[in-house]
């Protein structure tokens, strides 16, 4: 299913949101942030019942981070500068950013070559992080005079602390894979051969998983931010909500009989 720059695959319980314009390395163009956003929304509200998603990008790049002509479209003052900036990130980024924090199931971004910009975090939003070993991260806001943004200054520092979190932002400078993996901003690493093929044998297995991943995501995202009795009480919550699910009974009848669950997602 194609939706402007952006292809959205099912199968069965995964779907795969790829970003389709290898042309610009995937740059966050007008369309491809429409595209992603439809591509929620048929996830979220289609007839499917999809249970894992993959982002990833098209070609030899995750993506490039913003399209840097879409900024300058937005209008300019009398000094030839964009009106407003962060404007056009309330408009067509932060809603995006709510869907993914939001979204029912389990997200993996399949980082397959540069991840630049606003790509950052739109990748590190989701719940696991695969890279190719030949990828590298970049917050190149720097280079063109302006902050990071996506959520970048807010889950950059509680992956890898402040002062990691700083370096990368003030001195702009790549962050290969594998040292993203030892820093852990990311999860694993494959080889490029090899890459897609380990990253869907994950997707598949929460793609197979139980209703219940839906809440786990929650409170391990709420948690950076709640006190410790905050969090008990979410905990207690979330454990109601999953205690009624038919994924929670068949769980513990395939642990009683000693066979493996059969989870619906249900």
């Amino acid at each position: 299913m194609s939706l402007s720059d952006v292809i959205l695959k099912i199968d069965n319980e995964l779907a795969t949101i790829t970003l389709n314009r290898p042309d610009t390395l995937n740059a966050l163009s007008k369309g491809v942030l429409e595209g992603i956003y439809e591509a929620l929304n048929h996830i979220e509200f289609g007839e499917h019942n999809i249970r894992c998603l993959i982002i990833t990008g098209e070609g030899r790049a995750f993506s490039s981070g913003a399209n840097l002509s879409d900024t300058m479209e937005g209008g300019a003052n009398e000094n030839g500068f964009p009106v407003d900036v962060g404007h056009q990130l309330e408009l067509s980024y932060h809603p995006i950013m709510r869907r993914l924090r939001n979204l029912h199931c389990p997200i993996i971004s399949a980082v397959n070559g540069p991840c630049a910009g606003a790509a950052v975090g739109i990748a590190l939003s989701c719940d696991l992080i695969m890279a190719a070993r030949s990828s590298y991260f970049l917050l190149a806001f720097r280079n063109i005079g302006l902050v990071p943004d996506c959520g970048v200054t807010w889950i950059v520092p509680r992956l890898i602390g402040g002062a990691r979190a700083r370096e990368l932002a003030l001195l702009g400078e790549k962050l290969p894979a594998e040292k993203a993996q030892e820093w852990g901003l990311i999860n694993r690493v494959f080889d490029d051969e090899t890459f897609m093929e380990e990253t869907e044998k994950v997707a598949r297995k929460l793609a197979e998983g139980p209703s219940g991943q839906r809440f786990i995501r929650q409170v391990m995202w709420d948690s950076l931010d709640n006190n410790f009795e905050t969090q008990l009480d979410l905990e207690r919550q979330t454990q109601f909500q999953a205690g009624q699910t038919s994924d929670f009974f068949e769980g513990v009848n395939a642990f009683l009989e000693k066979r493996q669950a059969k989870f619906t997602g249900k």
